[in-house]
């Protein structure tokens, strides 16, 4: 783990704003929100693969969204801020707020994986 000054220096502002104070881009400001090539979305912080591109469906919600993750690179708690319950996702190594997990998703899984894009970065394959 690094400490907060360390993440400082690897990061952006808005990446350690949302990635370690738990903070939301603004809708429709992400271009990962229009990715649809082929590859891997990996956490900005540490660089873990965290989605893969036939997972990603358009939401209509202005952030990048996943019906399901690669096994083992999230972990989830619960978040009560803002007078209401959601489950929040972290990179399962750095522990990064990725974004939040609702159940209105498209089928297999139901899930919808509701990201920030600054959150990762997007790596072709």
């Amino acid at each position: 783990m690094k400490t907060e000054d360390e993440w400082k220096q690897v990061l952006t502002p808005e990446q350690f704003r949302v990635l370690r104070k738990h903070g939301t881009e603004r809708a429709f400001t992400s271009p990962l929100d229009k990715e649809y090539s082929k590859g891997t979305y990996n956490c900005a912080g540490c660089d873990l693969p965290l989605f893969i591109s036939d997972t990603k469906f358009n939401s209509g919600t202005g952030w990048p969204s996943f019906f399901q993750p690669i096994e083992g690179a999230i972990a989830t708690t619960v978040d009560i801020s803002f007078f209401m319950k959601r489950v929040e996702v972290h990179c399962s190594r750095c522990g990064g707020h990725l974004g939040h997990v609702f159940d209105d998703g498209p089928k297999p899984t139901g899930k919808r994986y509701c990201m920030n894009g600054v959150s990762m970065k997007f790596i072709s394959s």
